[in-house]
């Protein structure tokens, strides 16, 4: 795998995040601090926190060549770990919710299973006020999605991945985004030129990607530093 920055208000939530998106636990991860980052005066000047990751030496050999900078995370079934008492895992998860949820004043009915070979809690939210959650361009509820991997990882010796979900909002943003790709390889195709689109998360990113990944006609690239970072789309030379 090569290196790839992450960024986070501290070093430790920077590597909270690589462990996060990559599906690996920190023992398995060699960083260098590019930043410290700062808080600031009165959150004036804040400055992130930025770690270059890489997969230590001993996991290197056997790891697949990415096909770009937001390559695909490894399955869990690759490097296999599963939970050896999921329920209370889960209880962790529901519990963090709940507490959100009364916080916030949201009626929110909540089901969890546990996807051993994936090494996974799915979670599904189901309420009158669903929109909240989500959030702009699915925001908060990636938000909140963190801060549940965070709730739970704590608690638990295995690492676990934890995957927030409503009214279908995964799949339905996922379908969204490669119509988004289609197009906008489509417009680069006609106008030839590069075109740039809205900054998106690392995964929506790597949506991008996958989504053009067989076009032969164009290719993608990354570009911006986080939270900005964006992908353009260019005709192949």
């Amino acid at each position: 795998m090569e290196s790839r920055e992450f960024t986070g208000k501290s070093v430790e939530d920077a590597l909270t995040q690589a462990t996060v998106e990559l599906g690996l636990t920190s023992d398995k991860l060699d960083y260098e601090v590019v930043e410290k980052g700062s808080s600031g005066i009165l959150g004036l000047g804040a400055k992130d926190a930025v770690i270059k990751v890489s997969l230590k030496d001993e996991k290197k050999a056997s790891e697949p060549k990415a096909e770009n900078k937001e390559e695909k995370p490894a399955k869990a079934s690759e490097k296999k770990e599963v939970l050896e008492n999921p329920e209370e895992a889960i209880a962790v998860v529901k519990d963090f919710l709940k507490e959100v949820f009364a916080s916030m004043n949201l009626e929110v009915t909540l089901s969890a299973e546990y996807d051993a070979e994936e090494n996974t809690i799915n979670v599904d939210m189901v309420g009158p006020e669903m929109g909240i959650i989500i959030g702009k361009r699915g925001q908060t509820l990636d938000s909140l999605q963190y801060l549940t991997n965070l709730a739970l990882n704590r608690k638990v010796d295995t690492y676990t991945k934890v995957k927030l979900d409503t009214e279908d909002y995964r799949r339905r943003r996922k379908e969204t985004l490669e119509n988004l790709a289609k197009n906008c390889a489509y417009k680069a195709k006609r106008t030839r030129k590069p075109v740039s689109l809205e900054a998106m998360n690392p995964y929506e990113r790597r949506v991008i990607h996958y989504a053009l990944q067989d076009d032969d006609s164009v290719t993608t690239h990354s570009e911006g530093e986080e939270p900005y970072r964006h992908v353009v789309i260019t005709l192949k030379k």
